[in-house]
Order: structure tokens, then sequence, then C-alpha cells
């Protein structure tokens, strides 16, 4: 079984899924970043692959790819840091970032290398769904990887209806039309939104993201959800950390009310 569908079968509480971009705040930190996260008690950990022009991210995710890029970090130095991630981490691990680079390294190659090291899944926001059904969902499930959607306010009932269909693992339920960054609070128009979503009664359950910054606005999202997803939050943390292991513990547990 997929860890990402074990994940969610035995889960009792809100479920917690960060992200943070691969090789920041220095090249060598993605392992020491992936096993802190889960020492906190993180539930899933989403590493971002760095991208030149990552448009659907605000400045903090930005900033932060460009570091981990001007640093040297590439999707093949990436699977040669974490080719012995599964020795110390055991939460779900997903790789998230554009169609372009998994392109550029062989969509095949790329599949088998994240089988191989034990990535359970990705989120790629610009691969569109058809493309996908068509060309690449085979070679996914030949691998057993999830490919996770993102959906929006503004997608509507029917396209939620395809992408559950086709979907395993959990739908990613952008909260709001807008790019990545921690805000503050949860808009009626979003809780509208969410019970939309609710209504629809969907198959995959849902992680909520976007905006999702602190304690209390993980446990809102998560009344409508699954849980949610923390990014530019935690980014934003890994950018001033001084003790990097427990600043990250420490955030972690703050979040799932364990401190």
């Amino acid at each position: 079984m997929n860890r990402i569908t074990k994940l969610f079968a035995e889960a009792t509480e809100p479920i917690l899924n960060v992200y943070a971009t691969a090789g920041y705040p220095n090249f060598g930190d993605t392992m020491t970043v992936l096993n802190a996260l889960q020492a906190g008690g993180v539930d899933i950990i989403e590493i971002g692959m760095p991208y030149s022009d990552p448009v659907a991210d605000g400045e903090t995710i930005q900033q932060s790819n460009q570091v981990s890029l001007d640093q040297g970090m590439t999707v093949a130095h990436l699977f040669e840091q974490l080719k012995d991630m599964r020795q110390t981490v055991s939460v779900p691990v997903l790789l998230m970032g554009y169609i372009n680079p998994v392109l550029q390294y062989g969509v095949e190659a790329f599949c088998k290398k994240c089988a191989e090291v034990g990535v359970d899944g990705l989120i790629l926001p610009d691969l569109p769904m058809a493309e996908y059904e068509s060309e690449y969902q085979a070679i996914f499930e030949q691998y057993g990887l999830y490919n996770i959607f993102l959906i929006t306010p503004q997608t509507t009932d029917a396209r939620i209806a395809q992408i559950d269909a086709i979907s395993q693992g959990f739908i990613y339920m952008v909260s709001s039309a807008s790019t990545t960054g921690a805000k503050t609070g949860i808009s009626s128009d979003q809780e509208t939104y969410f019970k939309r979503i609710e209504g629809m009664n969907l198959k995959n359950p849902r992680l909520i993201g976007f905006g999702i910054s602190d304690r209390a606005s993980f446990l809102k999202a998560s009344e409508s959800a699954a849980g949610a997803i923390i990014g530019s939050a935690f980014v934003k943390l890994l950018g001033q950390a001084q003790d990097l292991h427990n600043e990250i513990v420490g955030f972690v547990q703050s979040i799932k009310g364990k401190k």
C-alpha cells in the first residue's frame, strides 16, 4: 500500500503536510530538514524542486528557489541527496515542482528514480490533466507514484469530479486564487468554497494549502478537510533559522499542538 493511502486510512487527527525547498537554506541541508520534520511529528513532507520560473509561488518560495538554484541544485543532485532517505524517513514524501525539469530529465527515468529513492507521489501544477491521462498515467502507476492534482475556487464542479475520478491519495485544495504565501485567517468566501467542495462527497480526501501559517489557520482549514499544507511560513523559518534541527522540530510541534 502506498504510504499516502495508509496515512489517510489510519489518521486520527488532522494531517500536517509541510513544504520545504530542496537544497535550502544550504545545498546540503535537504536531508537535515527532512529528518527534523519527521522528528517534529509531520505527517507528509513535500519537497520543492527548485525552478527558475515558479509562477504559482509567492516571494518567499520564489526566493528560496533562486537561492537553491544558485547553489547548484538540480533534479539529479536532489535524487543523489535522497538516495538513502528511507533509512531514516518513514512518512510519505512528495516531490512538487513544474513539469519542464521532469521532461528534461525524462518522465520514465524520473519516475523510476522516484521509486528507487522512496518518493510516494508528485505534485506538478502545470501538467494538464488530459496530457497526464493520455501520456503519463500508465508510467506513474507502473512506478507506484500518485499524481496529486490541485483545485481552486474557480475549478468547475465537472472538472473537480474528473480530477476526483483519476486521483489517488488526496486532492490539493488551493484555498484562494493567488500565489503561495502566509496570509492571515480564513475568509468567508473561502469558507463558502470549502463547504461547496465538502458537499460534493468526493471519494478522495483533501488537504488545504496556500495561506496556512500557524496552528489557528491549520485547525480552521482542517475543519473542512483532512488536514492542511504549510509552505511559505516554513520556508521563511528555514531562511532565518540559527539552529536548523531544533527550530524545525519546534515549528512542527507548535502547529500540531505538541508544544
